[in-house]
Protein backbone atom coordinates (compact mmCIF):
# COMPACT_ATOMS: atom_id res chain seq x y z
CA UNK A 1 0.00 0.00 0.00
CA UNK A 2 2.71 1.96 0.93
CA UNK A 3 4.34 1.48 -2.61
CA UNK A 4 1.10 2.05 -4.27
CA UNK A 5 0.62 5.68 -2.69
CA UNK A 6 4.74 6.83 -3.26
CA UNK A 7 3.72 5.58 -7.06
CA UNK A 8 0.39 8.21 -6.90
CA UNK A 9 2.57 11.21 -5.46
CA UNK A 10 5.65 10.96 -7.78
CA UNK A 11 2.93 10.52 -10.79
CA UNK A 12 1.21 13.68 -9.47
CA UNK A 13 4.43 15.77 -9.52
CA UNK A 14 5.45 15.04 -12.71
CA UNK A 15 2.68 16.40 -14.20
CA UNK A 16 2.72 20.10 -15.87
CA UNK A 17 -0.02 22.40 -15.07
CA UNK A 18 -1.61 23.75 -17.80
CA UNK A 19 -1.66 27.22 -18.88
CA UNK A 20 -5.30 29.01 -18.06
CA UNK A 21 -6.94 30.43 -21.55
CA UNK A 22 -7.43 33.64 -22.26
CA UNK A 23 -10.03 35.17 -24.24
CA UNK A 24 -8.79 38.91 -24.21
CA UNK A 25 -6.17 40.71 -25.65
CA UNK A 26 -5.57 44.41 -25.66
CA UNK A 27 -3.19 46.20 -26.87
CA UNK A 28 -0.88 49.83 -27.34
CA UNK A 29 1.26 49.95 -30.49
CA UNK A 30 3.96 52.23 -31.93
CA UNK A 31 3.88 52.08 -35.83
CA UNK A 32 6.76 52.85 -38.20
CA UNK A 33 5.59 53.24 -41.41
CA UNK A 34 7.58 52.57 -44.49
CA UNK A 35 5.48 53.65 -48.24
CA UNK A 36 5.31 50.82 -50.66
CA UNK A 37 5.31 52.22 -54.22
CA UNK A 38 4.63 55.67 -54.01
CA UNK A 39 5.38 56.31 -57.24
CA UNK A 40 2.12 54.52 -58.44
CA UNK A 41 -0.35 55.24 -56.05
CA UNK A 42 -0.62 57.82 -55.43
CA UNK A 43 1.19 59.55 -57.60
CA UNK A 44 0.53 58.26 -61.01
CA UNK A 45 -3.28 57.92 -59.87
CA UNK A 46 -3.34 61.12 -59.54
CA UNK A 47 -1.09 62.71 -62.51
CA UNK A 48 -2.14 59.57 -64.68
CA UNK A 49 1.08 59.23 -66.57
CA UNK A 50 4.01 56.92 -65.65
CA UNK A 51 6.37 58.45 -63.04
CA UNK A 52 10.12 58.00 -62.27
CA UNK A 53 12.33 59.03 -59.94
CA UNK A 54 14.10 62.63 -60.37
CA UNK A 55 17.42 64.38 -59.11
CA UNK A 56 17.37 66.88 -55.76
CA UNK A 57 15.81 68.58 -55.07
CA UNK A 58 13.02 66.75 -56.02
CA UNK A 59 11.67 63.24 -55.31
CA UNK A 60 9.79 61.81 -58.34
CA UNK A 61 8.86 63.43 -61.79
CA UNK A 62 6.68 62.48 -64.66
CA UNK A 63 8.19 60.22 -67.51
CA UNK A 64 8.32 63.52 -69.86
CA UNK A 65 9.28 65.66 -67.19
CA UNK A 66 7.04 68.32 -67.47
CA UNK A 67 5.98 67.91 -63.64
CA UNK A 68 8.42 67.44 -60.75
CA UNK A 69 7.09 66.20 -57.50
CA UNK A 70 8.35 66.88 -53.73
CA UNK A 71 7.25 64.80 -51.51
CA UNK A 72 7.22 67.50 -48.10
CA UNK A 73 6.32 64.80 -45.89
CA UNK A 74 5.32 61.01 -44.64
CA UNK A 75 5.36 61.16 -41.35
CA UNK A 76 6.82 57.45 -40.63
CA UNK A 77 6.34 57.36 -36.48
CA UNK A 78 2.05 56.72 -35.56
CA UNK A 79 0.59 55.08 -32.65
CA UNK A 80 -2.53 52.79 -32.65
CA UNK A 81 -4.85 50.90 -29.88
CA UNK A 82 -6.13 47.24 -30.65
CA UNK A 83 -8.32 44.77 -28.89
CA UNK A 84 -8.34 40.48 -29.90
CA UNK A 85 -10.91 38.54 -28.81
CA UNK A 86 -10.54 34.26 -29.23
CA UNK A 87 -13.76 32.80 -28.53
CA UNK A 88 -12.49 29.36 -27.98
CA UNK A 89 -9.63 30.34 -26.04
CA UNK A 90 -5.97 30.92 -26.49
CA UNK A 91 -3.39 28.37 -24.25
CA UNK A 92 -2.07 25.96 -26.42
CA UNK A 93 -2.40 25.17 -30.12
CA UNK A 94 -4.47 26.77 -32.86
CA UNK A 95 -7.52 28.79 -32.12
CA UNK A 96 -9.48 31.67 -34.07
CA UNK A 97 -8.75 35.45 -33.24
CA UNK A 98 -10.88 38.19 -34.14
CA UNK A 99 -8.86 41.85 -34.03
CA UNK A 100 -9.83 45.40 -34.13
CA UNK A 101 -7.72 48.45 -34.27
CA UNK A 102 -7.80 51.94 -34.10
CA UNK A 103 -4.53 53.24 -36.10
CA UNK A 104 -3.31 56.63 -37.21
CA UNK A 105 -2.37 56.93 -40.76
CA UNK A 106 0.84 58.93 -41.88
CA UNK A 107 0.64 62.59 -42.84
CA UNK A 108 1.28 62.84 -46.37
CA UNK A 109 2.46 66.47 -47.92
CA UNK A 110 3.30 66.25 -51.91
CA UNK A 111 3.79 69.30 -53.94
CA UNK A 112 3.43 69.07 -57.67
CA UNK A 113 5.53 71.95 -60.14
CA UNK A 114 3.78 71.40 -63.32
CA UNK A 115 1.14 70.50 -65.21
CA UNK A 116 -1.20 68.77 -62.60
CA UNK A 117 -4.87 68.15 -61.68
CA UNK A 118 -3.73 69.94 -57.97
CA UNK A 119 -0.98 71.35 -57.17
CA UNK A 120 -0.67 70.13 -53.65
CA UNK A 121 -1.82 66.84 -52.27
CA UNK A 122 -2.10 66.52 -48.27
CA UNK A 123 -3.71 63.49 -46.12
CA UNK A 124 -3.45 64.57 -42.91
CA UNK A 125 -5.46 63.51 -39.40
CA UNK A 126 -5.92 59.99 -41.14
CA UNK A 127 -7.08 57.17 -39.09
CA UNK A 128 -8.02 53.57 -40.13
CA UNK A 129 -11.10 51.71 -38.34
CA UNK A 130 -9.95 48.02 -38.90
CA UNK A 131 -11.40 44.72 -38.12
CA UNK A 132 -9.91 41.34 -39.14
CA UNK A 133 -9.91 37.75 -38.50
CA UNK A 134 -7.33 34.67 -38.47
CA UNK A 135 -5.74 32.22 -37.07
CA UNK A 136 -3.51 32.54 -33.64
CA UNK A 137 -0.85 29.43 -32.91
CA UNK A 138 0.06 29.55 -29.50
CA UNK A 139 2.46 27.64 -26.74
CA UNK A 140 1.87 29.47 -23.54
CA UNK A 141 3.35 28.82 -20.48
CA UNK A 142 1.41 28.61 -17.25
CA UNK A 143 1.79 30.99 -14.19
CA UNK A 144 4.79 33.32 -15.17
CA UNK A 145 6.90 30.97 -17.39
CA UNK A 146 7.31 32.29 -20.79
CA UNK A 147 5.79 31.29 -23.75
CA UNK A 148 5.23 32.75 -27.38
CA UNK A 149 2.59 32.80 -30.16
CA UNK A 150 2.50 33.44 -33.55
CA UNK A 151 -0.72 35.09 -35.95
CA UNK A 152 -2.28 35.85 -39.47
CA UNK A 153 -5.14 37.78 -39.84
CA UNK A 154 -6.72 39.66 -42.86
CA UNK A 155 -10.08 42.81 -42.90
CA UNK A 156 -11.28 45.73 -43.78
CA UNK A 157 -11.16 49.21 -42.65
CA UNK A 158 -12.92 52.47 -42.43
CA UNK A 159 -10.55 55.64 -43.39
CA UNK A 160 -11.40 59.24 -41.77
CA UNK A 161 -9.31 62.41 -42.50
CA UNK A 162 -8.79 65.35 -43.52
CA UNK A 163 -8.78 64.49 -47.18
CA UNK A 164 -12.19 62.86 -47.00
CA UNK A 165 -13.67 59.30 -46.19
CA UNK A 166 -12.12 56.30 -47.62
CA UNK A 167 -11.81 52.02 -46.92
CA UNK A 168 -9.21 49.65 -46.92
CA UNK A 169 -7.84 46.08 -46.78
CA UNK A 170 -5.06 44.72 -45.19
CA UNK A 171 -3.32 41.80 -44.02
CA UNK A 172 -1.60 40.96 -41.21
CA UNK A 173 1.21 38.88 -39.77
CA UNK A 174 3.72 38.36 -36.55
CA UNK A 175 4.34 36.85 -33.17
CA UNK A 176 4.59 37.64 -29.67
CA UNK A 177 5.91 36.56 -26.38
CA UNK A 178 3.97 36.61 -22.78
CA UNK A 179 4.75 35.99 -19.32
CA UNK A 180 1.11 35.95 -17.46
CA UNK A 181 -1.23 38.73 -18.61
CA UNK A 182 1.82 40.70 -19.93
CA UNK A 183 3.78 40.35 -23.48
CA UNK A 184 5.28 42.23 -26.64
CA UNK A 185 4.46 41.29 -29.90
CA UNK A 186 6.21 42.08 -33.25
CA UNK A 187 4.51 42.10 -36.59
CA UNK A 188 4.08 43.60 -40.15
CA UNK A 189 1.13 44.91 -41.56
CA UNK A 190 0.32 45.41 -45.14
CA UNK A 191 -2.63 48.46 -45.82
CA UNK A 192 -4.11 48.85 -49.52
CA UNK A 193 -5.95 52.31 -48.49
CA UNK A 194 -8.28 53.79 -51.59
CA UNK A 195 -9.87 57.24 -51.22
CA UNK A 196 -12.01 59.40 -54.03
CA UNK A 197 -10.79 62.89 -52.98
CA UNK A 198 -9.30 64.56 -54.92
CA UNK A 199 -9.60 62.49 -57.15
CA UNK A 200 -9.65 58.27 -57.17
CA UNK A 201 -6.54 57.32 -55.61
CA UNK A 202 -4.94 54.51 -53.32
CA UNK A 203 -1.74 54.41 -51.17
CA UNK A 204 0.09 51.21 -49.76
CA UNK A 205 1.19 51.89 -45.72
CA UNK A 206 3.93 48.61 -44.98
CA UNK A 207 4.51 49.95 -40.77
CA UNK A 208 6.28 47.43 -38.40
CA UNK A 209 3.77 47.62 -35.67
CA UNK A 210 5.67 46.69 -31.52
CA UNK A 211 2.54 46.52 -29.24
CA UNK A 212 2.55 46.36 -25.41
CA UNK A 213 -0.31 43.73 -24.60
CA UNK A 214 -2.09 42.53 -21.76
CA UNK A 215 -4.05 39.92 -22.10
CA UNK A 216 -7.36 38.07 -19.82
Amino acid sequence: MLLALAGDVRAQDTQQPRPRRQFITVSYDWLYTWPLHFDKHPLEDILGVPIDSADPPYDYRTEDGRTLIDVTEFKRRNRAVGAAVYPFGLSHGATLGIRGSIEQLPDIRVRFDGPSPIAQYEFTGGVAYDVGAGVYVADRSAGWGLGSYSFLIGGIGRISSDLGNGRRYFAEGGGGLQTGPFGFELSVKFGWNKLSEPVEHRFLTVPINMRATVSF
